[in-house]
């Protein structure tokens, strides 16, 4: 889906790592949410409340996730899924386009 219709878009951005790091939150009319963002070269650690699927949209990263002792590379058109109440580590090689789905369990 190369676009989001009937939404409402939060106007104040979500910003970390000092702005190398910033995202937008849409709500959907059922209330699901998600983010759309950008993060520029760096390496960051997040923590989940819910449980997440990042989509790479542009751009590549590195990931390490709960559990795993390696990074897997994902690149545009790349899905990878982060469990809720965890954390994982991302190394940003080039400027990354992602869309973040937060999913009630």
């Amino acid at each position: 889906m190369s676009e989001f219709k009937n939404v409402t878009a939060v106007k104040k951005a979500n910003v970390y790592f000092d702005g190398n790091v910033t995202s937008r939150t849409i709500i959907f009319e059922d209330g699901e949410r998600k983010t759309l963002g950008i993060m520029l070269p760096g390496d960051y650690e997040f923590g989940t409340g819910d449980k997440e699927a990042m989509e790479i949209l542009g751009g590549s990263m590195d990931v390490k996730l709960p559990g795993s002792d390696k990074f897997v590379t994902y690149k545009e058109g790349d899905t990878f899924m982060v469990p809720a109440n965890s954390k994982f580590s991302l190394i940003v090689k080039e400027v990354a386009d992602y869309c973040c789905s937060y999913i009630k369990e």
